[in-house]
């Protein structure tokens, strides 16, 4: 991602101990996401606590993917059964830069 602005959803999280489901979700979220208007991309990472940021054109397509049927039930199960804590932060990224060579390039 080289073009801003744009947006970043950072979701960061504590799991209960329920893993019944969770794995499937996850990755049935990430491949639906993907397929979004205004995704720009996804980096996550677990150990105590987990942090994923997923990177949106605008605020528009975040509202979107909110309210997407299919991530509602998700969100619905996280609340019920996955997560003991969220917390969602959504951010306006101005300016980027890295060095070196990601996994994602």
């Amino acid at each position: 991602m080289s073009f801003t602005p744009y947006y970043a959803v950072i979701f960061t999280n504590n799991r209960t101990q329920e893993d019944s489901g969770y794995a499937e979700m996850a990755s049935r979220m990430k491949e639906l996401a993907k397929q979004q208007s205004g995704f720009l991309g996804m980096e996550s990472v677990r150990n105590e606590m987990g942090i994923t940021v997923s990177y949106w054109k605008d605020l528009e397509s975040i509202r979107a993917w909110k309210a997407n049927a299919e991530h509602q039930i998700a969100q619905q199960l996280g609340k019920e059964k996955w997560y003991a804590f969220y917390r969602i932060r959504i951010c306006k990224v101005e300016r980027e830069y890295s060095f070196g060579t990601s996994e994602e390039d």
